[in-house]
């Protein structure tokens, strides 16, 4: 049977990736306005016209444990794709992060059917699990990479890759942040974001201990406010219910939605480890990294992550610019503790985050990968195709 080569099938298992596949789409959309998408993501693909036939809400996990308890969510996605597949038989499939269910997707599609498959935003094999990437060679058609030091890894294995940029450089293309102040008044008192993740394994294990921590801040810095983030893929009432067991009044409130609401306000962040980190470093906000997983999840992490550190901002950076409290030593005295002292250095925090943004290039990215996508595609002419494959030339690697 055919595929039908105008249209495409998305797949993303997390917020983060829900917002980066919302910019391909509309990218592709752009170049080629016949084309239509299906696919598993949030609202933000949904708003771009992808016809969604699972939700991402089930399906954001962390850790060995945390994802066993969703296991079923997960095959119930599975068994959707799978069938959507056969069905629709899509010219391309479009990969996007969430590489323990795309890997497998990948095979399925290339064992079942004839689409073709661009994974853009590949797994992290450089920190851990680096035998991925034979399987990447074996299904994937083309990759596109967003962090400029993954290209060598895919030159040695001789896999079809571009680095394509970064892209939160699409959505942060200036650094908006002014100046940080030093001083605090009653009128103008210190803002910290408290930004507990986005799944809700990460608010059940952090946002009671930042919570705890800031009232802790406030009793050193009584010049303190908190701004506590509440994004899309987490049930409000989860995280109002954490607020109302600490009884404070006009000490946190609640932004819903983009974090930023709370980048445009904040003077330092209080953030679990992800995406959001690197996306603070863009807007040179000084932050604290905090993350905790079930134990046995982090006695395997330790034994197969590869990377000396836990945020992207440190690890694209080389150094730790952004410190980091990880499992026993995310305790809220430690949190206390590191965000007074980030207080007290908030230019020579911010100062250090101006790495972050040199060394990622140009914006681009979502450009980029659409044009790589049409021609897997094929839907791109001769002359258009001479110019697709070329690195960021931006980048300073």
């Amino acid at each position: 049977m055919n595929v039908s080569r105008d249209h495409v099938m998305v797949l993303s298992g997390e917020p983060s990736g829900d917002v980066h596949g919302a910019s391909l789409v509309r990218a592709m959309q752009r170049l080629d306005p016949a084309l239509t998408f299906s696919g598993i993501g949030g609202t933000c693909m949904a708003d771009a016209g992808v016809d969604l036939f699972f939700s991402i809400k089930n399906l954001s996990a962390m850790g060995l444990t945390e994802v066993i308890f969703q296991f079923r969510s997960i095959k119930q996605a599975f068994d959707s794709f799978t069938s959507q597949l056969m069905a629709k038989r899509p010219g391309l499939l479009i990969l996007i992060d969430y590489p323990g269910f795309n890997l497998k997707a990948a095979r399925f599609a290339k064992k079942h059917t004839t689409t073709r498959v661009f994974y853009y935003i590949t797994p992290k094999i450089w920190a851990w699990n680096r035998s991925r990437i034979w399987q990447i060679k074996r299904f994937v058609d083309h990759a596109g990479l967003i962090f400029p030091f993954e290209e060598k890894l895919y030159k040695k294995a001789g896999i079809p890759a571009t680095y394509v940029g970064n892209p939160l450089m699409d959505h942060y293309p200036l650094a908006v942040k002014s100046k940080p102040k030093k001083t605090a008044t009653p009128s103008d008192p210190w803002i910290i974001g408290l930004l507990p993740g986005s799944r809700n394994t990460e608010i059940h294990k952090l946002l009671d201990l930042m919570v705890t921590a800031a009232k802790m801040i406030q009793k050193h810095r009584p010049d303190t406010r908190f701004l506590v983030s509440a994004a899309d893929a987490v049930p409000l009432e989860s995280i109002e219910t954490v607020l109302a067991s600490h009884k404070e009044t006009g000490l946190f409130t609640l932004i819903s939605g983009s974090p930023r609401q709370i980048f445009e306000q904040a003077d330092m962040l209080i953030a679990a480890s992800g995406t959001i980190t690197l996306e603070a470093a863009l807007w040179k906000i000084p932050t604290v990294i905090v993350y905790k997983m079930s134990p046995v999840s982090f006695k395997i992490a330790k034994i197969v992550v590869k990377v000396k550190y836990a945020g992207l901002a440190n690890l694209i950076a080389g150094r730790q610019v952004m410190p980091e409290l990880l499992q026993t030593e995310a305790s809220s005295q430690n949190i206390c503790a590191t965000a007074l002292d980030m207080l007290d250095n908030l230019p020579e925090y911010s100062q250090k985050l101006g790495s972050v943004r040199r060394l990622l290039g140009s914006a681009g990215a979502a450009a980029r990968a659409a044009k790589i996508a049409l021609d897997l595609l094929g839907r791109t002419s001769a002359d258009d195709r001479t110019s697709l494959y070329l690195t960021n030339t931006s980048k300073p690697y």
